[in-house]
């Protein structure tokens, strides 16, 4: 799939996430894909509704394998989280209770130093229909919510583990702004090069009679010179634009089919050989 490189390392860390009854397989893959993305590789399925393993999640999962061979199931959420020192639960609703709210930057800012601490923690995610009972948001430590449309809170639950996966990737950034690739460098172009741009576009139009009517050739020239030169191009650009004229130019020129006579209503439209279309 695009964007996948098996040569490069595979991050493989972080918190569990931890999936409550989840019920469509096709869920589960797309989970497991956006751990995989941002670096998360355990999943934790409670009770699933149709069972596991599951075709449908290996397959949303796109080559995702690794967070899926690895899938551990439990039959109550008790078991999932026993062994975890440190436990966040997602809601979207207000809850009545003494149990901290984060939102997903400081969340994952605590999750990143547990873990350098060396501790086990671990996310929880309710079902894909009504989320998370009070009893089961009982079992966290804290809450972490999204700040979302309040209007229109619900999130699939593909989507929410996507928002965390991403605030736990940036939370081990050093520098936020820092991409994984870089655009390639380009020398940008003299003005000698603009100039000879110039020239061979203006020369192709006035070919072409462009320039109509003669008296107004000085100002489009301006304006064309005025939108070209509005950024600084690039040597690469300059010879992109170049090429595009050059191959033009590989077919025959016609004349312009308006005459000066005919300009003024008198005379008959030709092409370049004299002839009548």
């Amino acid at each position: 799939m695009a964007g996948t490189n098996s040569d490069l390392e595979l991050i493989a860390e972080g918190p569990a996430i931890i999936l409550v009854e989840p019920q469509l397989g096709e869920n589960i893959g797309m989970v497991a894909r956006a751990m995989a993305n941002f670096g998360l590789a355990e999943l934790r399925l409670v009770n699933p509704r149709d069972g596991w393993p599951s075709e449908k999640a290996r397959a949303a999962a796109s080559k995702a394998d690794h967070v899926i061979d690895a899938t551990k199931v439990y039959e109550t959420l008790e078991d999932a989280v026993r062994d975890l020192n440190f436990v966040y639960a997602t809601t979207a609703r207000e809850r009545y209770g003494f149990k901290p709210v984060r939102a997903p930057v400081t969340a994952t800012e605590t999750l990143r130093a547990k873990f350098k601490a060396g501790e086990r923690t671990g996310v929880m995610f309710g079902r894909e229909r009504w989320g998370l009972t009070n009893e089961e948001v009982a079992l966290a430590d804290e809450i972490v919510t999204f700040p979302v449309n309040p209007a229109f809170a619900s999130l699939n639950i593909a989507q929410a583990v996507l928002l965390m996966s991403y605030e736990w990737m940036k939370s081990g950034m050093e520098d936020l702004a820092e991409t994984a690739f870089q655009s390639v460098q380009q020398r940008p172009s003299t003005k000698e090069q603009v100039f000879g741009l110039f020239d061979q576009i203006e020369e192709a139009l006035d070919a072409r009679g462009y320039f109509h009517p003669a008296e107004k050739k000085p100002k489009m020239v301006d304006n064309l010179r005025a939108v070209l030169s509005r950024r600084g191009f690039t040597e690469q650009e300059i010879s992109v634009f170049r090429g595009v004229i050059k191959s033009l130019d590989a077919f025959p020129r016609r004349w312009p089919k308006r005459t000066e006579k005919s300009a003024e209503g008198e005379g008959t439209p030709t092409n370049g050989s004299g002839d009548n279309d």
